[in-house]
């Protein structure tokens, strides 16, 4: 078996085996069959004879993924199949570009990770105040969307945008469902829902993407999920964490906070030095997603964080980095 199917099936299968040595053996593996990891792997001298802890291993910026391709050009690798998915950017000069090499273990990756935290989708009705797959099949996270609800295989879970009579409508009606029911949404459209909303929903479950995104006045998490609480009637809301150029997602149940799943490890550098890492406090945010292994699993991302254990928190974003997510997609 190829190493990048052998990483997949431990994904899968045996996540447990998961430890640093095998971490270590994806770096390598990416320096040698990814040009442009290796191009800055070299440029920063971060070769494999100078790695010898996780630690040590190079994070590629995450701007790369818009004007770079990264690609991980094992002969294993057929991109033949590939499908590309594009941020939700203001302008098409400052979107990112995720070239997928294998979709349907996207699909599986995204599934097992959800049904993690949630249980199986045959158990759920998601309600997406998204727009849908035909009008944004280029976002992962719709694409993700569009696959877990043919999941649920349930006639109710759907895409509605921001037709609200008609959410409300089917929230009704499913009042007496025994399914786990799940409003999944962009931050600022769930806010507008909220601040005009008058009914509780209390067994409802509504999960937000992010922040304002530039669409009004940004929010802590705290103030969001306050905000929404108070007008929707419900104790918690749920959050996912996840991004255009990783494959791997993370969720908050409630709790403010999110716990990693497997094979994706947050570690915490210095915001004004890229190369420094830091174990306590808050600092820039790096990932390590093994699902990435088609492309590149040690990224540098924008998001300011900090770790709690096995879980970590976003506290916002780094000054001047720009403005993402799907919430740029609701209008």
């Amino acid at each position: 078996m190829s190493f990048d199917k052998e990483i997949k099936r431990i994904l899968s299968e045996s996540p447990q085996i998961i430890n640093d040595d095998l971490i270590i053996e994806v770096y390598k593996y990416q320096y040698r069959f990814n040009p442009v990891y290796k191009e800055y792997a070299d440029a920063i001298h971060k070769k494999p004879s100078r790695i010898g802890r996780v630690e040590d291993i190079p994070f590629l910026p995450i701007s790369f993924y818009k004007n770079h391709v990264i690609k991980t050009l094992n002969e294993s690798v057929d991109f033949s199949r590939e499908i590309q998915f594009y941020s939700s950017g203001t302008t098409s000069a400052n979107r990112s570009t995720h070239f997928v090499a294998d979709p349907e273990f996207y699909k599986i990756r995204s599934q097992q990770i959800f049904e993690q935290y949630y249980g199986s989708l045959k158990d759920v009705v998601i309600i997406a105040v998204l727009p849908s797959y035909e009008e944004n099949p280029s976002s992962s996270l719709i694409f993700m969307m569009k696959h877990f609800i043919e999941q649920t295989e349930h006639e109710s879970s759907g895409f509605y945008a921001f037709d609200i009579p008609k959410i409300k409508s089917i929230l009704k009606e499913l009042s007496a469902d025994t399914k786990k029911v799940i409003v999944w949404g962009v931050s600022y459209a769930l806010l507008d829902w909220a601040e005009r909303e008058t009914e509780s929903y209390g067994s409802v479950i509504f999960l937000e993407t992010g922040g304002m995104k530039g669409r009004r006045k940004e929010l802590t998490r705290a103030e969001l999920h306050q905000q929404l609480c108070t007008g929707f009637g419900v104790s918690s809301i749920h959050s996912e964490y996840g991004m255009t150029e990783l494959l791997s997602q993370a969720y908050s149940i409630g709790e403010g906070v999110y716990k990693f799943p497997s094979g994706f490890i947050p570690i915490l550098r210095e915001i004004n030095d890229p190369f420094g890492r830091i174990l306590t406090g808050s600092g820039g945010l790096n990932t390590i997603d093994l699902a990435n292994i088609d492309a590149c699993c040690f990224i540098e991302t924008q998001d300011v964080g900090r770790i709690h254990e096995e879980k970590f928190e976003i506290l916002g974003r780094i000054d001047s980095s720009d403005l993402r997510g799907c919430n740029l997609l609701y209008v």
